[in-house]
């Protein structure tokens, strides 16, 4: 947006790992392809002769945010909420208990989630959050091998999943079918998985009914998928495969096996709620529930961590403090996404939240507020600074050699590409 809305402005971008697409190679579904068309958008930009990439690059190690603000007029940070956050109750770190965040990674090919190796010889596997990324990992455990082998899962992960005995999720939340976080896109894609049934109790719907003439559409639509399939669910078991929400339910304490070293369930507090819609609060009623599970998921979300020590930071909200996009108390500094506003919306909340950002910066331009007449050397003076440290970037032309590898590799595997997982081979692709 900001290239195009000044022919003489110059955008770099600048990413740790040696290639493009942050959230879009690395968190969307491998099963959801036509959300990741926006790499079409993101390659023409990066294509322009105004535009330029830098994979490679760890900000705050490699070069500091206060050495980006001297090269630069403005930067903007968008590098989103990479650390998960905590159930808080004994037993979390037990082998068997993985954050969603992690176990996305593991078969999305994020670099660092390359050894997670989950066990997948259990019957039962339980997901904590009920938002579209708990559906996600749902899904894909309980997907048809088949259906995931024309994706770009990596293959690590469909070995995996091929010995998978998984074949019982359950999607817990600590508050009611009104309150439930994902979308409805993602509730029919689990009720149409093949060779699967829904397994919902009846009675964590009482009184919903009643409650459907005062929602708003989206939630009604929502809510009345989901009832038409606890009322479709009754006294069918047939399917090979089960999933099903639990409402009302929130952790106390991973449950370990004999040994005490591997996950065997999870105690649960059940919950009542006070107050009603989305305000609804969850609250414990002194009542437990053990559920039975080989594989305990958490997605409970995610929370942004400080950069830099330049950079302000709040640790209670787990952003940098901002007005519309605009860091406070440090003039050129802004941040757009997660990290602005928090770890909420999907891709198209945060691309119009990008949007807002860039119009403010914009604004700022032509008010006067960011001083352009101090020549700046840009990433000129950057990599002359990257150079003394020994740190080499990935070009975006570097990139399309990994690429065209990837694709390769897919190619022979009857996939759209089979992404290269380790840096180090990044990297020797990229400067082969």
């Amino acid at each position: 947006m900001m290239r195009k809305a000044r022919s003489d402005m110059v955008v770099d971008i600048y990413e740790r790992l040696p290639v493009p697409f942050g959230l879009v190679r690395f968190g969307v579904a491998p099963d959801h392809p036509e959300v990741k068309n926006v790499i079409n958008t993101f390659t023409q930009t990066a294509q322009h002769e105004r535009c330029s990439f830098y994979g490679n690059v760890s900000i705050g190690t490699d070069v500091s945010v206060e050495e980006l603000k001297k090269a630069y007029h403005a930067v903007v940070l968008s590098y989103g909420a990479e650390g998960n956050r905590s159930m808080g109750v004994r037993g979390e770190n037990l082998a068997g208990v993985f954050s969603a965040r992690d176990f996305v990674g593991w078969y999305n090919g994020v670099p660092r989630n390359n050894e997670l190796q989950p066990d997948l010889n259990c019957d039962t596997a339980v997901v904590l959050g009920q938002g579209n990324v708990a559906l996600d990992v749902a899904r894909i455990l309980l997907s048809p091998l088949d259906f995931l082998k024309k994706t770009d899962i990596t293959q690590q992960a469909l070995e995996s999943l091929q010995a998978s005995q998984v074949r019982r999720v359950l999607i817990v939340g600590r508050r009611g079918p009104l309150q439930i976080a994902c979308t409805i896109k993602e509730v029919r894609e689990m009720i149409n998985l093949p060779e699967t049934e829904a397994d919902m109790l009846p009675g964590d719907f009482e009184g919903i009914t009643e409650a459907l003439k005062d929602l708003p559409r989206p939630r009604k639509r929502l809510t009345e998928l989901i009832l038409k399939t606890v009322k479709g669910d009754e006294g069918r078991r047939k399917a090979n495969k089960q999933w099903g929400f639990r409402f009302l339910r929130s952790p106390v304490e991973v449950l370990p096996d004999a040994d005490g070293t591997k996950v065997a369930g999870i105690r649960l507090a059940v919950n009542k709620l006070e107050g009603l819609g989305e305000d609804a609060r969850a609250l414990p009623t002194g009542q437990t529930q053990d559920l039975e599970c080989g594989l305990l998921i958490s997605s409970i979300g995610y929370k942004s961590l400080p950069i830099d020590p330049s950079v302000p930071f709040d640790p209670r909200t787990s952003t940098v403090p901002n007005d519309n996009g605009r860091v406070m108390h440090t003039a050129g500094l802004y941040c757009s996404g997660w990290v602005k506003r928090g770890p909420t919306g999907v891709i198209a909340t945060t691309m119009n939240d990008s949007f807002e950002t860039a119009r403010i910066l914009l604004k700022d331009v032509d008010s006067g507020a960011l001083d352009l007449s101090v020549n700046k050397a840009g990433a000129q003076e950057i990599t002359v600074l990257l150079k003394t440290r020994d740190v080499r970037p990935v070009y975006f032309s570097d990139w399309e050699k990994i690429n065209a590898e990837e694709v390769r590799r897919g190619e022979a595997l009857g996939k759209p590409r089979e992404k290269v997982v380790d840096v180090r081979e990044m990297l020797d692709v990229a400067w082969s």
